[in-house]
């Protein structure tokens, strides 16, 4: 047998490659860290919202609903929306509670991670998403 037929063939990732891998899980993992308290405060949000639904009837006042909100985000310290902010819309038989905000994180230097939120609630009726 000659030397040249003999050569084998290396296998596996570069260290370059496993570089680049390890970067970008890197990346995904922080966008992921810093992207977690977000979505706990929106959850936050969401269940305030439901409890005071269920407290309050469809007969309460927007001051009433707004100062309910008001006690149960002092408790859970939400900061990216204000009671002020909620929108509040009288019909025959129900009352619908929206709110609807942008969440913004910082990420690396002058890059934000932006998230949307949308949270209804009917009282005196059936929910909605």
């Amino acid at each position: 047998m000659n030397r040249i037929g003999t050569i084998r063939r290396q296998r596996g990732a570069t260290f370059l490659g496993v570089l680049i891998i390890v970067s970008i899980l890197g990346f995904a993992l922080y966008a992921g860290i810093r992207l977690v308290p977000l979505y706990k405060e929106y959850m936050d949000v969401s269940t305030a919202m439901t409890q005071m639904a269920s407290t309050l009837g469809a007969t309460a006042s927007p001051a009433e609903i707004r100062n309910s909100l008001q006690r149960r985000w002092d408790i859970d310290d939400i900061k990216s929306i204000q009671p002020k902010e909620i929108e509040i819309n009288r019909m025959a038989n129900s009352t619908t509670v929206r709110a609807q905000y942008r969440a913004e994180t910082p990420f690396i230097a002058n890059i934000s991670l932006v998230v949307d939120f949308d949270k209804t609630v009917t009282m005196g009726g059936a929910a909605t998403p």
